[in-house]
């Protein structure tokens, strides 16, 4: 299939590819960006759509535990069998299963079947990409970039999923507005968003379609082995991570989404223009983000900005009204993601080519699994306090996250920083 019928000549152009980029990197970069559309509003409407079926915040909290969870499970997996495997075939199965995710959470209202779904389905409760797709695109954006280049397609894969997500989180305002111009019920509209993530993956396996097929897949082997000698340097990274993932889980959107209604009345257009300001202004950091590795290193920047970010966080809880609160969550926005591209650069330049599959894989592992507990202990905070305690939590340990993290890494540097 010709790219060009895909991608219009302005859209392709707008995605500015870095010098020393391989053109099939703007499949990649918009096939994220769709995903990221769906997610923008899944992840509004999910706390929603679980409270009209009459779900408590404790369950819902389990609820998304389960799709923290599921996904760990999953992308670990495909970390340690994707380098037996064409990538391509992987990102059409990974594309199916988000079409099955969509329709089997319009057609299970009951606790148990919704449960396997949140298990198994791609749905994403924490605004950023924890699914199956992001290990084995990470491996494919290497391979379509020079070292030189790296971190700003990497940027760039981020940026255009950022802006595509404060879109989707704009699109959660729909809901109220079609339901009072067709008369339809909330739950039906709802039920008609989650049919359109399924299309979003249809979409989705269609882009990948236009990667060239990868011959490089290896015959199982007991020779053939996902992690080599950077073995000890990625269980480490992972370790690390789990830190920040598990602070994550405590303010993943859909919570904190079900948090400023509790706490400040707000309905879904006030909540979902809020999301999307959040996403912009993360978005926009990622374009900085390259610049700052450039000049102090890939891991000072994840750091230095990571910390004041949580900070914020911290205090977000403690502001007597709503839009002092809202300023410090824009405010965190602005600098809380600008170690999204530097990390995923990062990990890929401190392991050795064959192993950047499931060097990607055993680190986004965490992004889920090590947060699979924090939901629910967090729906289970606001189910007694509207306080805000599972902010404060999540803050301090993303912090200690950080001090761990450059401690432990301040010594291992990419090839491209030797001279820094």
């Amino acid at each position: 299939m010709d790219s060009k019928i895909l991608l219009p000549p302005l859209l392709t152009r707008l995605t500015l590819l870095p010098t020393g980029t391989l053109p099939q990197a703007r499949h990649l970069i918009f096939s994220r960006s769709l995903r990221a559309f769906a997610d923008g509003y899944v992840v509004i409407l999910l706390p929603y759509y679980l409270t009209l079926l009459g779900f408590s915040a404790t369950k819902i909290g389990l609820l998304l535990t389960a799709t923290l969870l599921g996904s760990g499970l999953m992308t670990l997996s495909i970390g340690f069998i994707a380098h037996r495997f064409p990538t391509r075939s992987l990102l059409f199965g990974a594309s199916f299963l988000m079409c099955l995710t969509g329709i089997g959470m319009v057609e299970c209202h009951e606790f148990w079947p919704l449960m396997l779904v949140a298990i198994f389905g791609t749905i994403n409760p924490s605004g950023g990409d924890v699914s199956i797709f992001l290990p084995l695109e990470q491996s494919l954006l290497t391979q379509y970039s020079s070292a030189s280049s790296r971190t700003a397609l990497f940027a760039r894969f981020s940026l255009f999923a950022g802006l595509a997500s404060a879109l989707g989180s704009q699109a959660a305002a729909l809901p109220t507005l079609l339901s009072d111009w067709s008369g339809l019920s909330l739950k039906n509209i709802f039920e008609i968003m989650f049919l359109a993530y399924s299309l979003c993956g249809l979409s989705t396996l269609s882009l990948y379609r236009c990667l060239p097929v990868d011959k490089t897949a290896l015959p199982p082997s007991k020779n053939h082995k996902p992690l080599g000698v950077s073995r000890s340097r990625v269980y480490a990274l992972a370790a690390v991570f789990s830190i920040d993932a598990f602070g994550s889980g405590f303010a993943v959107q859909s919570l904190l989404a079900l948090w400023l209604y509790q706490k400040f009345g707000i309905g879904l257009t006030q909540i979902g223009s809020i999301m999307m300001a959040s996403s912009l202004l993360a978005s926009l950091s990622f374009m900085v983000a390259p610049y700052l590795a450039q000049r102090i290193g890939l891991l000072n920047t994840m750091v230095l900005t990571h910390i004041p970010a949580n900070v914020f966080l911290i205090l977000v809880p403690f502001m007597p009204n709503y839009p002092s609160a809202v300023a410090l969550l824009l405010l965190r926005a602005a600098l809380s993601s600008m170690d999204v591209p530097t990390r995923n650069s990062y990990v890929m330049a401190v392991v050795t080519p064959p192993e950047r599959p499931a060097a990607a894989s055993l680190t986004n592992v965490p992004r889920s699994l090590a947060s699979a507990l924090s939901p629910a202990l967090a729906g289970y905070m606001l189910s007694i306090s509207s306080f805000g305690w599972p902010l404060v939590v999540c803050g301090c340990l993303k912090i200690l996250y950080d001090l761990v993290l450059w401690k432990m890494f301040k010594s291992v540097k990419p090839p491209e920083e030797n001279q820094l």
